[in-house]
Parts: C-alpha cells; structure tokens; sequence
C-alpha cells in the first residue's frame, strides 16, 4: 500500500512536472508546445503561490541557468523546505497562513503586486501556481479588511461550499484573482505553470484563476452567500462591494477576449488524474487487479466514504467491478459541513464514514489521503479504515456514529493508531482513496 500511495506523490512531485514541460533550448524558452525567445528579455519576474511553490521556483531556476531572475513564492507554513535546500539567489521565500489567510500573505501579496506593477514588455514573467493558492494570495481589494475575509472564508469553509463558490467570491473581493494578476502584469508576456488541487482542472478555478478569465460575475458571488444563507453573517465591507459590483459601479474581472491575455500561456503541468493513473498502474505491477473508479469524487466527505465502503463490499461479495487481490482508486475533492465542534479534515470524516460500513471486512483497507500531507487544519494526511476497525474502536470505547456528529475524526483516530501523518509533502493535486481487498 505504501509504495501504491509514494508511486502517487512521486508523479506529481513539482520539481519534475516543471522540468517535464519547461526547458531551454538555446535562445528559447519553451513552455509546453510555445516557445520564448530570451534574446529581446531583460528580466525574468518569478511570483507564485501555493504549498509546491519552492520546488516549482527551484526547478524554473535550475533551468535559467543564471539568466537574470527576481521571484517571489508565498507557501504555507512547513512548505518552505528546510536548510539543506538553499535558495536560488533574487528568490524570496515567504510563509503564510492557510486555509485562513494571514497578514504575511497580505504582505507577500502586496509584494508581488508591486514587482508586477514594475514588469514591462521586455520582462518575462513566470506564474507558479499551486494548491492553496487562493489562501495565500491575499490581498482585500476596496475598503476590504483582511479579518472581513478571514471571516467570509471560516463561514464558507464552515457550510460545505464548493471550491469553485468560494472562489466566485475571492474573485470579486481580491485585487489578485479572477485574471487580475495577468492584467498587472502585462504588457509582459506571462507564463504560468499550473499543478491543479481541483477537480477536472479548471484554470479559472485553480487559485482562484490569477492569470485566466473569469467567468463568474459580482452576481454569482452574491448568489453563493445567498444560497447558504450567510448574507447576515457576512462583514458588511464585503457585501457593499459586492453590490456596489453588481449595480455596475465597479469594474468586472477581466473577461474572455480581453487584452491582458494576449500574451498569456497557461499551462497544467500535474493533477489529481495524474497521481491517481500512477497509483493504479503501479498497483498492478505489484499484482493487484487495479481499477481507476474516478477523479470527479465530490460531494459531503461522509457520504463518499459510506459509497466507497459499499465498494468495497461489492468487491468482497461478487468480485465485481473486479476480482481479489483488488486495488480502486479514487481522487477528488469532498466537502465537510460542520455540525460540531470536533478536529479533522474531509479525508478523515470520509474514513470514519467509512468504518461501520466496512465492519468485518476481512483482509479490506480504506486509505483516504491528501496529497500536500495537511488534511484540513490537523498534522494528519488523512486516516486508514480495516475491517477491525469498529470492533477495535469499541474496545476501546469510541462510537465511530458519535465521533462523525461532532465532526471530530481526528480524536477517533489517534488513539487507534491510524492515521496518517507524513508531513508536508510539497505538492497538492486534491486527495486519493484507495481500497485494497486481498
């Protein structure tokens, strides 16, 4: 199971992706299938966010060679790497807080604000985007506080919206996203590299879509705070410049067809499909029958793992979708709506969803992981379910039902031992499940 899961990690690890699409080729610089001649460049500007920043900026570096560079990463704290990986000179590092921005992110962002600013047509810019990038990428457009969206992002973390909703309204409430970050940036051509952390991958979701089009408007992300019910729970600096946006008296993100995306060069580099594709073929070099079920996995985290237990069940009973010794595996994004006051993440809720379901399994193993190694606001990746489970955690007296009402799988988990706690892993394409039935 250990080496299915590193095979995982190991195909989206960020270093490699950027040096799979991005290469020198004498004069050039070419990203993908496009090519930049250095020739006519003075300057190289590296900006990015996200927890596989510092890789992702290491390698873009190691392949410039020497050329002229001066970069800005923001990362989440613990994705910083440690001394034993130096800095490449003109790179600045900076630690931020996530999921809740913090004011070093405001600060770094207001720095990369700044450097594009200054770019001009004889600079080149690279973009390295990466999981939690939204987070970290804060800088409150308008008469906004940083504490006005530190509060909007618990509330919407809080009801179980979708990242693509949250993101609606980081658009609107941020000087960054929705495409702002190209239009600051131009007339300077713009690459960006792009390790998705979202589902099917799109660009104008990622990160909340710095350097693409926005297609979502002021109005859409009015509708979010409406369809939650959270207009009265929402700082009254966010809601009338959302309104103001709505009457048209501000101006919208930049859409299709504008100007700024002229010399714009968004590229994906690595996803969750990646990562998933890798654990399924390496599974079946191992001599499990191997199946990828999705990477579109969504929904309450609770209800996937009761579907994924029953998976594993079907397994167990016809052989079907595919016989013993099976290995299926699932990547996406699920949310969590609280209802308590207890510590965990959606990999862990999905796992203690999964335990009764799973109950007398014999020789069956959930593994519910997020790829960055941070699953919500724990040290904890994520957790392991056997068929041992329940009758374990009823020796030692947990209810897994009254763990999963207070929402708190982390303390479930502790004390049987199973969860996971890799550490910062320095990439982020979503999260895996995989079953194995022997």
């Amino acid at each position: 199971m250990r080496q299915v899961l590193a095979a995982a990690l190991q195909a989206v690890e960020p270093a490699a992706a950027v040096q799979r699409h991005l290469h020198r080729d004498g004069d050039d610089l070419v990203a993908g299938d496009e090519a930049c001649s250095l020739k006519n460049i003075h300057r190289v500007i590296v900006v990015g966010a996200g927890k596989a920043g510092v890789p992702m900026a290491g390698a873009v570096y190691q392949i410039l060679d020497g050329f002229p560079c001066q970069g800005i990463i923001l990362t989440k704290d613990g994705y910083q790497g440690g001394p034993d990986q130096p800095l490449p000179p003109g790179l600045q590092i900076i630690p931020a807080g996530h999921p809740l921005p913090d004011e070093r992110g405001l600060r770094g962002a207001q720095a990369i604000a700044g450097l594009l600013l200054d770019a001009s047509e004889v600079d080149l810019v690279i973009c390295l985007i990466s999981g939690g990038g939204s987070a970290l990428l804060t800088f409150p457009a308008g008469d906004i506080t940083l504490d006005d969206l530190r509060i909007l992002t618990h509330e919407l973390l809080s009801c179980g919206a979708t990242i693509e909703e949250i993101n609606s309204l980081r658009k609107h409430l941020e000087v960054l996203k929705g495409g702002s970050l190209a239009r600051l940036a131009a007339p300077a051509r713009l690459i960006a590299l792009i390790l998705s952390d979202v589902v099917g991958s799109p660009l104008d979701v990622i990160a909340s879509g710095p350097t693409v089009p926005d297609p979502t408007t002021y109005a859409d992300a009015l509708g979010v705070l409406q369809h939650y019910q959270l207009l009265e729970r929402t700082p009254k600096a966010i809601l009338a410049h959302l309104y103001r946006g709505a009457r048209g008296d501000l101006p919208e993100t930049p859409k299709p067809g504008d100007q700024a995306f002229e010399s714009v060069h968004n590229l994906v580099i690595g996803s969750n499909y990646q990562a998933a594709g890798a654990a399924v073929q390496h599974a079946a070099r191992l001599g499990w029958n191997s199946l990828l079920l999705t990477t579109y996995l969504q929904g309450e985290a609770r209800q996937a793992g009761r579907t994924l237990a029953a998976i594993a069940r079907q397994v167990h009973a016809s052989g079907e979708p595919l016989p013993r010794p099976a290995c299926l595996v699932a990547g996406g994004e699920t949310t969590v709506t609280l209802h308590g006051d207890g510590l965990g993440g959606r990999n862990q809720e999905l796992a203690l969803a999964a335990v009764t379901e799973m109950a007398g399994l014999p020789e069956a193993i959930l593994v519910a992981l997020a790829t960055d190694g941070s699953d919500g606001p724990t040290d904890a990746a994520g957790a392991v379910v056997s068929g041992e489970t329940l009758s374990q955690a009823r020796w030692l007296g947990l209810d897994p039902a009254q763990y999963l009402e207070r929402n708190d799988a982390y303390h479930f988990f502790e004390p049987l031992g199973d969860l996971l706690l890799p550490g910062p892993t320095q990439t982020n394409v979503n999260d895996l499940v995989c079953l194995f039935l022997r």
